[in-house]
C-alpha cells in the first residue's frame, strides 16, 4: 500500500511538471519580452468608433457622465472591486470594452500594445480599457476617444508587498532558496541577499505599482528619475484613488465621472482570508516600505493629492456621501449575500462563483448567492458576486491559456 502511495504521488508530481513546463512554454511565446520598446514607429490609426449615447440614467443638468475610460488595474489594490464596477457599467450602457485575448491580462508583464486586444483592428476604438496591463501610454490612447478619463489605484506598499508575496510566492524563484517557515521576514531582513532585478517574476518583489504603471521598478526613491516618473503618472492619470480610503475614492470618482451613486455599488472582490495575511509589525512594515522605497514616495505623493481633493470637495459632504454609499451597499450585502460575509472557497456550493486560486493555496475568499432574492435583484447580485475570470467569460474572451494553467494548478494540488 505505501509503495502504491509513493509511486502515485511520484507520478503526480511528474505529470505535474511536465504540465508546468508546456504551460510556461506556451506563456513564454504569448508574451513578449519585458524590454521590449513601448513605442512603436507607426503612428496610431485614429479613433473611429463613434461614443455611444445610451446611458439608462437620467443625464445631469451640469454634465454629461463619461463613459470613455481607461483603469489601470494595479496588483493587489482593490482593484478587482474597481474591475467589477466597471465590468457592470459597460454592460448596462452598451459600452465596447478592449478585452485580453486567450488570458485575462493584456500579455502582463510585457508593456501593453493595442495588438493586444481581442479582435483589434487598426483604427478600432473603445470605450472601456481596464484589464490588467503593464501601462503604456501612447498605444494605450490610441484605442480611446480624446475625451477618456485616465484613473487608477495605490495602496500601501508595505501592504502590497506582503500581499504580492504570499500570492505569488510559488512562481517567484528568487524565493524558492529562502530557509525557514517565515519567509517574508527573512525577506525583509536582507532583501539584497535574494533579489536580482533580472530574474523570472522578481518584479513582484520590488516596486510593484511603479512596474504596473510602466516605469523601472530598480528606481531609488532620491532619484531623479523617480521625480519624473511621478510627473508622468500626474500628466497621464487624472485620478489616483487610493485603496486605504476607498470609499472616499469612489465618491470622487463618481463626482469626476457624473455617475451615479447605484454605480458605484459593490462587494469586495478577491479577498483574502484573515489566516493567510501575515501581520507586519511596524518594524517589518517600515522595512517593508524602504525596501519598495520608490512605490513609498510615489503613494505618499498622490495620497496627498487625494486628500486635497476631498478637501476641494468638501469634509461634510464627503463624510456625508461615504455615510449613503454604505448604506447601500449594505443594504445590497442584505438583498445578495447568504449569511451576509464573505465565505472559503471549500464552502461555496456553486462552482461558477469560486475565485481564482494562487498556486498551491485556497486562500481567496468568495460568496453564496442567496436563494430567496427577488426577482428584480438576481441578475445584479450574481454580477456584483461574479469573480474576474467568468465575468471576462461572459463578456465573450476565450481564456483558454488562463484555463489550462488552471488545470495544471489543480492537478498538482491532488
Amino acid at each position: 500500500m505505501h509503495q502504491h502511495t509513493s509511486r502515485s504521488g511520484v507520478q503526480k508530481l511528474v505529470l505535474g511538471f511536465l504540465f508546468t513546463c508546456v504551460t510556461m512554454v506556451l506563456y513564454c511565446f504569448s508574451t513578449p519580452g519585458l524590454q521590449a520598446n513601448t513605442h512603436r514607429s507607426s503612428v496610431a490609426a485614429p479613433c473611429t468608433h463613434p461614443t455611444p449615447r445610451t446611458l439608462e440614467q437620467t443625464v445631469s443638468e451640469r454634465c454629461m457622465p463619461k463613459v470613455n475610460l481607461m483603469f489601470l488595474k494595479t496588483h493587489k489594490a482593490a482593484s478587482s472591486t474597481i474591475l467589477n464596477i466597471l465590468f457592470r457599467f459597460g454592460q448596462r450602457n452598451q459600452l465596447r470594452f478592449a478585452l485580453p485575448d486567450s488570458r485575462n491580462d493584456f500579455l502582463y508583464p510585457a508593456p501593453f500594445d493595442r495588438t493586444q486586444v481581442k479582435d483589434y483592428r487598426p483604427g478600432a476604438c473603445f470605450n472601456i480599457v481596464c484589464n490588467h496591463m503593464r501601462f503604456n501610454e501612447p498605444e494605450v490612447k490610441a484605442l480611446l476617444p480624446d475625451d477618456a478619463f485616465f484613473f487608477t489605484i495605490l495602496r500601501d506598499p508595505a501592504l502590497v508587498f506582503e500581499s504580492s508575496f504570499h500570492y505569488y510566492n510559488r512562481v517567484m524563484p528568487l524565493t524558492w532558496r529562502i530557509r525557514g517557515e517565515d519567509k517574508l521576514s527573512a525577506f525583509l531582513n536582507e532583501p539584497e541577499s535574494y533579489f536580482t532585478p533580472d530574474r523570472f517574476n522578481s518584479f513582484y518583489l520590488r516596486n510593484l505599482q511603479l512596474f504596473d504603471l510602466g516605469h523601472d521598478n530598480t528606481l531609488e526613491p532620491e532619484d531623479v528619475a523617480m521625480n519624473e516618473a511621478i510627473r508622468a503618472v500626474s500628466e497621464h492619470f487624472q485620478l489616483v484613488l487610493m485603496a486605504e480610503h476607498f470609499e472616499e475614492s469612489l465618491i470622487l470618482l463618481k463626482e469626476a465621472l457624473c455617475w451615479q451613486m447605484d454605480d458605484l455599488l459593490y462587494f469586495k472582490l478577491n479577498a483574502r482570508r484573515g489566516a493567510s495575511v501575515s501581520q507586519l509589525t511596524p518594524e517589518l512594515q517600515a522595512k517593508a516600505r524602504a525596501w519598495n522605497g520608490a512605490d513609498w514616495k510615489l503613494y505618499r505623493h498622490f495620497n496627498a493629492t487625494l486628500w486635497a481633493r476631498v478637501d476641494a470637495y468638501g469634509r461634510k459632504r464627503m463624510e456625508r456621501d461615504v455615510r449613503e454609499l454604505r448604506r447601500r451597499n449594505m443594504e445590497m450585502s442584505a438583498i445578495c449575500i447568504d449569511g451576509g460575509t464573505a465565505v472559503e472557497e471549500g464552502d461555496i456550493r456553486d462552482e461558477s462563483m469560486k475565485p481564482w486560486q494562487p498556486l498551491g493555496e485556497n486562500s481567496i475568499l468568495g460568496y453564496n448567492l442567496r436563494t430567496d432574492i427577488d426577482q428584480e435583484y438576481i441578475e445584479l447580485c450574481r454580477k456584483m458576486l461574479t469573480p474576474e475570470i467568468q465575468y471576462l467569460t461572459d463578456l465573450g474572451v476565450n481564456l483558454w491559456l488562463t484555463r489550462l494553467w488552471g488545470w495544471v494548478k489543480d492537478i498538482m494540488a491532488l
